[in-house]
């Protein structure tokens, strides 16, 4: 049985899936909102908040250039250094964020987008790591990561099929023995009809591994269908309050979505049960009411089983029907009063 351990909850396909609160950029900027969002996310059922771990420096540089413009979409008009800027967690932030989950009983760990940010969450014990998918092919930052022995969380999004194998292979190579892949789109958000959920089992046979979804789509839809598909993990950004506005509020749920989110992808996964054919506890007082084959007029002594003394009828305590043609011709070895139901001892 393939298991990933985080904080002492074991993920597999055992167990009902692991809820990732992802906190990004929804602080907004406030220390205070960080921790009401870590609260909220505890209260609402999920098992772990992640954050994000970058300055602008260390995701880039400050440029103005056409290769740093963002054009389109949420973020359109900004440079990629300014987005970074208003968007991150400070890092002096982290000691205290990570204080505030193991007060409230919540898992945090993050995604550092360099080499300066493992070592802080290093410092900070952090129980595993994540990959994001734009990182996934940055292989030396991969590296770094694997070698800290913590479980890895790793999104696939934009990946190509040799760049996920060159990941997996570094994760494996430099000592990361406990690795869960997701499926994702960067998309922000994500079309529904774009989700392609079927990458999910096809991640963890290709790779051997545990996989879950890192979902963009508006809803919770997507995350619960994703269930039936395997998923053991699944990430959505979390806000308290979509109004409130923030780089990442358009594509977050808010802490009933949430809440729907923990019970019902725990719902979906109790009704996947197992690949067996034994008879249920709640079917067996309804056996009785499949059908047999019963006496329906009287039948005297020796007389001759017909099509009109004996039929296939409910409820179910005389023979299986599959006798039903066996039987007719043969003869009943004492009177049978209608509506008896025709065992072996009434047949000569």
């Amino acid at each position: 049985m393939k298991q990933v351990t985080i904080d002492n909850r074991v993920i597999s396909r055992e167990a009902p899936p692991y809820i990732i609160a992802e906190l990004s950029a929804n602080h907004n900027g406030s220390l205070e909102r960080a921790f009401t969002t870590i609260e909220t996310a505890k209260t609402m059922g999920a098992d772990a908040v992640k954050l994000q771990t970058y300055t602008a420096d260390t995701l880039t540089i400050d440029c103005d250039s056409e290769d740093f413009q963002i054009h389109g979409g949420l973020w359109d008009g900004y440079t990629l250094y300014r987005l970074y800027q208003e968007a991150h967690t400070p890092f002096e932030w982290h000691k205290q964020l990570f204080e505030k989950a193991r007060t409230v009983g919540i898992t945090c760990f993050s995604t550092p987008f360099d080499e300066s940010a493992v070592d802080l969450l290093e410092d900070l014990n952090a129980p595993a790591y994540k990959i994001a998918s734009f990182e996934a092919i940055d292989l030396p930052l991969i590296k770094y990561v694997a070698r800290t022995g913590k479980p890895i969380i790793m999104s696939t999004g934009m990946a190509s099929l040799e760049e996920i194998e060159e990941a997996v292979e570094t994760t494996k190579d430099n000592g990361c023995r406990e690795l869960i892949l997701l499926h994702c789109i960067s998309a922000y958000p994500t079309p529904i009809n774009e989700a392609h959920l079927n990458i999910i089992p096809d991640l963890a046979r290709r790779f051997n591994v545990l996989s879950g979804l890192s979902d963009h789509t508006k809803g919770v839809i997507a995350s619960i269908t994703s269930v039936a598909l395997g998923a053991c993990v699944i990430e959505k950004h979390f806000t308290i309050n979509r109004s409130d506005g923030g780089f990442d509020s358009d594509f977050s749920i808010e802490p009933e979505d949430l809440k729907q989110l923990c019970s019902e992808t725990k719902v979906a996964w109790s009704a996947l049960g197992k690949a067996g054919y034994e008879r249920s506890e709640s079917e067996k007082a309804n056996s009785k009411f499949r059908r047999s084959i019963y006496v329906v007029q009287e039948v005297a002594e020796g007389e001759t089983f017909t099509r009109n003394n004996i039929r296939r009828i409910r409820p179910g305590f005389g023979l299986p029907p599959k006798y039903y043609e066996e039987l007719l011709g043969r003869k009943a070895s004492a009177a049978i009063q209608r509506g008896t139901p025709l065992t072996r001892k009434h047949i000569i």
